[in-house]
């Protein structure tokens, strides 16, 4: 009777025990910039970097208003490779085969040593190795729009010209 119990209650738990990279249902499947940017390129999808910081008051806005959205999270969960990036903790990020950088590094290459403050999101399009930076809070409609511009463009490096 122990022993049934026992397994009642670890049942559960164990059935919902997932993997680091398995979608989550109602969030965004964000991965660190070491997983995320090696991903992006092998599958060809578009990177979305999502620049914050911990003290940043708009960065915690865009996670409790933008980033619980469930368009907005099928979307990217579905079409992007979801990178989280807080150049002010400690580590190292792989910029190439040998070479790793610090975040504060990392932040000044992928802005082209012009950042903008947080939060900042940065999309790579793979099929060219195109960097976009776009900086401050963006609501859902906004947050859309610019997927929807960033989708585009790649679509159209895609197309075969006659």
């Amino acid at each position: 009777m122990k022993n049934t119990f026992k397994l009642l209650i670890l049942l559960p738990l164990l059935l919902g025990a997932s993997s680091p990279n398995d979608v989550q249902e109602g969030k965004i499947n964000w991965v660190d910039f070491n997983t995320g940017f090696a991903l992006a390129q092998n599958e060809g999808k578009i990177a979305i970097i999502d620049c914050y910081t911990e003290w940043c008051g708009w960065c915690k806005v865009m996670d409790k208003k933008t980033f619980t959205n469930q368009r907005v999270i099928d979307r990217i969960n579905e079409k992007y490779v979801a990178i989280k990036f807080n150049p002010e903790l400690p580590g190292k990020y792989n910029i190439g085969a040998t070479d790793s950088v610090s975040g504060r590094q990392l932040l000044m290459g992928l802005s082209n040593n012009k950042p903008s403050g947080y939060p900042t999101f940065f999309y790579f399009v793979p099929q060219n190795k195109k960097m976009f930076q776009v900086a401050g809070y963006k609501d859902v409609k906004d947050l859309i729009e610019i997927l929807d511009n960033v989708e585009r463009y790649q679509k159209s490096l895609t197309k075969k010209t006659p």
